[in-house]
C-alpha cells in the first residue's frame, strides 16, 4: 500500500512562490509515474503537471513556464515548485501516483492520492 502526504501549501501574494512536497511510502517510488492536480471550489479536479520515472515531464498550459515538477528518489518525494503565482492558481493541490512508469493527465488512472494541501494566492 502506498501512502502520499503533501505539504508546503499556504497563503501567498500574487507573484510569489511556493514549493509543494509529496512524500511517498514504498520502496519502488522511483519506478512510478507521478502527477500533481488541483481543484478549486465548484470546479473539477484538473491536471497540473506529470513526471515519468525517467524525468520526462508535462505541464498544463496554464502553468507552463511557471511551475516545475521534480523528484528526489532518495527521499521518495516529488516536488512542485510554483513561481509567479496568480490568484487563479488558488486551489487544493493533490499529488498522485500510478503503478506504471509514465504520467497521465487523467485523474482516474492514478491509483493513489494524497490528502491535498491548500494554496491561496491573494491579489
Amino acid at each position: 500500500q502506498v501512502q502520499l502526504v503533501e505539504s508546503g501549501g499556504g497563503l501567498v501574494q500574487a507573484g510569489g512562490s511556493l514549493r509543494l512536497s509529496c512524500a511517498a511510502s514504498g520502496r519502488t517510488f522511483s519506478s512510478y509515474g507521478m502527477g500533481w492536480f488541483r481543484q478549486a471550489p465548484g470546479k473539477e479536479r484538473e491536471f497540473v503537471a506529470g513526471l515519468n520515472w525517467n524525468g520526462g515531464s508535462i505541464y498544463a498550459d496554464s502553468v507552463k513556464g511557471r511551475f516545475t515538477i521534480s523528484r528526489d528518489n532518495a527521499k521518495n518525494t516529488v516536488y512542485l515548485q510554483m513561481n509567479s503565482l496568480k490568484p487563479e492558481d488558488t486551489a487544493v493541490y493533490y499529488c498522485a501516483l500510478r503503478r506504471t512508469s509514465t504520467y497521465t493527465t487523467t485523474p482516474a488512472l492514478y491509483g493513489y492520492w494524497g490528502q491535498g494541501t491548500q494554496v491561496t494566492v491573494s491579489s
